[in-house]
């Protein structure tokens, strides 16, 4: 078991009282000290990875015996992907909010409550863990792996959700067949007749949803013999804005492109939206189609052609497995897929190739 850092710790390492440690992570009123002594203490704080909160000095001991204490899951959501400045939680798609009603409903239906917390910039998950006395720890579209050995030595029970490339030996999981999803979007177009297909995408990070809907769509463009082109690329970030930006751009070059792929129903709304004010129709002009069925998809003109992954069914899924995981750490490690369908509505038009 890994020795919690304490104050006296922290005060060893800065070469100061363990008062002075806790008056200056306490910014204490009345109380000044030199900014060589303040420096010394942050920089043995850093290098200690000291937690200031008393849950975490208990919380490797209580998982050790398999004693549920708090009743409080937590919940991490990813924040606005590196390319945007800001850093706020992607609740402007409404993926995320489906997504965590549901999560919400479950856990309280089984006398849990729920905290939600984003993370700064390099900011480990298991900050967030070690900062509160959690049963469990649900964990949406993250890249954790850096952070297992951590997760074991806390032996807290861990749900990844859209997550790829992780130790499936101690994590759960819940997720789609991404890979498949964009392969089924980009077939679809290419059996109405489509060559020219371009991709609207958020970051291709390695191991992540997006770059798995990637993989599908050149699965796709790979078995009806169509080469890949560089400038059918437009890889950028998941929101509505950015399918605007694409649409623009598109307006002044469509280079061709009679179809896209967008892989996220918030970003090709977005291009929906950017096209018709450009005057360009879709689906006369340009066809496309989503992933998610989120209600926009419903609620646009016109209505979206999509993969439709059943978000409230995932949220459940992540919910009810955290909820035995936390009451059982015995369970043995599972995967639990959500089943995905192409639902055809308006944004796709048959052509005819000669």
């Amino acid at each position: 078991m890994k020795k919690q850092v304490s104050i006296k710790d922290v005060a060893r390492e800065a070469g100061v009282s363990p008062a002075t440690v806790s008056y200056i992570l306490n910014d204490t009123p009345g109380l000044s000290f030199t900014p060589e002594t303040r420096q010394k203490v942050m920089d043995a704080v850093e290098k200690l990875h000291y937690v200031a909160n008393q849950a975490a000095k208990t919380l490797g001991s209580s998982r050790a015996e398999g004693i549920v204490q708090s009743k409080l899951i937590g919940i991490v959501i990813p924040q606005t992907e590196n390319k945007r400045k800001e850093s706020h939680i992607m609740f402007e798609n409404p993926f995320y909010g489906t997504f965590l009603s549901a999560v919400e409903l479950e856990i309280r239906k089984a006398g849990y409550h729920l905290i939600l917390s984003g993370t700064n910039p390099g900011q480990s998950y298991i900050d967030i863990v070690k900062s509160r006395t959690l049963d469990g720890v649900i964990i949406l579209g993250a890249y954790p792996s850096g952070d297992v050995a951590e997760y074991k030595e806390y032996k807290i029970p861990a749900v990844l959700v859209d997550c790829y490339g992780s130790d499936n030996s101690f994590f759960y999981s819940v997720r789609t067949d991404d890979r498949l999803g964009g392969y089924l979007a980009t077939k679809h177009l290419i059996e109405k007749g489509h060559r020219n297909i371009a991709i609207v995408t958020g970051e291709l990070k390695e191991n992540g949803v997006n770059s798995e809907r990637y993989q599908g769509y050149l699965d796709a463009l790979k078995e009806a013999g169509i080469r890949p082109m560089k400038k059918n690329l437009f890889e950028g970030y998941v929101d509505y804005r950015y399918g605007g930006e694409v649409a623009r751009s598109l307006a002044k070059d469509r280079r061709g492109i009679t179809a896209i792929f967008a892989t996220a129903d918030i970003t090709a709304v977005g291009v929906i939206n950017g096209l018709n004010q450009a005057g360009i129709s879709v689906p006369e002009d340009i066809s496309i189609v989503g992933f998610d069925d989120v209600e926009y998809a419903q609620m646009c003109y016109p209505g979206l052609t999509t993969i439709r992954q059943n978000i409230m069914e995932k949220g459940r899924q992540a919910a009810r497995l955290m909820i035995e995981a936390a009451q059982n750490h015995r369970l043995p490690r599972v995967e639990r897929m959500i089943p995905m369908e192409l639902v055809e509505r308006g944004t796709v038009k048959e052509v005819y190739v000669d």
